[in-house]
């Protein structure tokens, strides 16, 4: 017999309940903490601060996560391959080729919400999660790291920040390897930063092949509760930056 699990609903301006009521691996929907709520952006800070995330598809109430275990990028431990170290070097030779830091945050969002996926019918970045974040980046927690080639966005992703916690959220990509120089390149920008760790919610593989790895939730949740009382870092991007690859 299945065991049934409670889902809490909550009300708008209502605190959301402890994490450990998550529902379990073994359950329907692990992770799955509640649904209702505002996307407005107290609650959004709110519920990053607890690593709690919204995501849910069209015809859903909104509905909170926090799962266990969480896939994090350690950035010390990205993997550069020897194929994206060279496409890095030739992009860093091409003057029509950079890296921008929130010039087109809402362009960047649109385009993770509909470009189409291998093995995905639809989209959870719904318009009224678009309208959320966009007002979470006017309030300078929510950010975009773009590639750009002759003046094209070609690819990027966006995140949410507090103090020097740093969590991903989705990315797209109409050029090869164009998601993949984004990412490296908000790397870069931790590591520059001193920002030890950005959260990827939900093992893939692909996350997996460039070194991210599931952590325990009550890790994962240690890190954030230091990391958000620290100083917020100034969203830019300088060349330099790249060095920070050559830890690898």
């Amino acid at each position: 017999m299945a065991i049934q699990y409670a889902l809490p609903w909550l009300e708008i301006g209502e605190p959301f309940p402890d994490v450990n009521v998550a529902w379990p691996t073994a359950s329907d929907a692990p992770g799955l903490l509640a649904a209702g709520a505002a996307l407005d952006v107290s609650t959004l800070l709110s519920a990053y601060s607890q690593g709690i995330f919204p995501w849910y598809s069209r015809g859903q109430p909104t509905l909170w996560w926090n799962p266990d275990p969480r896939m994090v990028l350690q950035v010390k431990q990205f993997k550069l391959h020897r194929s994206l170290h060279k496409v890095i070097k030739a992009f860093q030779c091409n003057s029509g080729c950079e890296i921008r830091l929130d010039s087109a945050f809402q362009a960047v969002i649109e385009n993770c919400a509909h470009t189409s996926r291998s093995g995905q019918s639809g989209t959870w970045i719904l318009p009224e999660m678009v309208a959320a974040y966009q007002r979470l980046h006017e309030a300078g927690h929510a950010h975009s790291v773009e590639t750009w080639i002759d003046g094209q966005l070609v690819g990027g992703l966006y995140c949410v920040n507090i103090g020097r916690a740093v969590f991903g959220e989705s990315m797209f990509c109409h050029r090869t390897d164009a998601s993949k120089l984004a990412l490296a390149g908000l790397v870069c920008f931790c590591r520059a930063h001193d920002i030890s760790w950005i959260d990827c919610q939900q093992n893939t593989k692909h996350l997996a092949s460039l070194g991210a790895r599931e952590v325990p939730r009550t890790d994962f949740l240690r890190q954030v509760q230091r990391a958000i009382t620290d100083p917020t870092p100034p969203w830019k991007f300088e060349t330099i930056y790249w060095r920070h690859l050559a830890d690898n």
